[in-house]
């Protein structure tokens, strides 16, 4: 699952492909918004972890990830 992460004063969000379930993921952000953490923290697909300070979220975007295209085809 692809998810996007804007930060607060920064010029690029944060895009990564995770492993863990949609309702894992919100409740990770709703857990940090809430203020139950300090840090949003999240695991990407090969084991790396994101930690985003819970007070500079911006938003939160939740998508199915985009198959990547192999090839020289027309698009």
């Amino acid at each position: 699952m692809e998810v996007k992460i804007g930060v607060l004063h920064a010029p690029r969000e944060i895009v990564l492909e995770s492993g863990q379930t949609p309702e894992e993921v919100e409740r990770v952000v709703a857990e940090a918004l809430a203020g139950k953490s300090q840090l949003l923290s999240l695991v990407d697909q090969h084991g790396r972890k994101v930690l985003v300070p819970a007070d500079r979220l911006a938003y939160v975007e939740l998508g199915e990830a985009a198959p990547r295209k192999v090839g020289f085809g027309a698009l």
